[in-house]
């Protein structure tokens, strides 16, 4: 049987960014996996959204089934996948900064006030500046290039 809504101004074949919070609830008790997909994809789109967030609220009241479970893990997933692509972003700055002021790494880091070690780790991704390093960084490149 095919997903439907009552009693809400939604359609499943709306933009899952436009359901309501019950067009919601009402997939995920009463739909399946294809039903789901959708969904899934917003909240990969969007892992902190609006849709996100509606479905925590809906997942802290709901009775622990396969459902609720899956849909925990999928918002989980999509945060961590956010924050992997946004780290590899944050890193591609800093290799960014450093070329662009034709300094050395080592001349970079003493410039912002940090180890040639430390700016590495920030370059590779495996640490993330704090965002006070991340404007130093920025700001001395820009410096550098004058």
């Amino acid at each position: 049987m095919a997903l439907s809504f009552r009693n809400v101004d939604a359609s499943p074949s709306d933009p899952v960014s436009t359901w309501p919070y019950e067009a919601l609830v009402t997939a995920i008790e009463q739909g399946l996996v294809p039903d789901w997909r959708p969904i899934f994809n917003e909240l990969k789109e969007d892992p902190w959204g609006p849709v996100s967030r509606k479905i925590e609220r809906y997942l802290d009241y709901a009775p622990r089934d396969g459902a609720t479970v899956l849909f925990r893990l999928a918002i989980d997933r999509a945060r961590e996948n956010a924050e992997l692509r946004e780290r590899a972003l944050v890193a591609q700055r800093v290799q960014d900064a450093i070329t662009a002021s034709g300094l050395t790494s080592a001349q970079f880091a003493e410039r912002v006030g940090t180890s040639a070690s430390r700016l590495s780790t920030y370059a590779r991704g495996s640490v993330a500046p704090s965002a006070h390093m991340l404007i130093r960084i920025v700001h001395s490149s820009e410096l550098a290039q004058r």
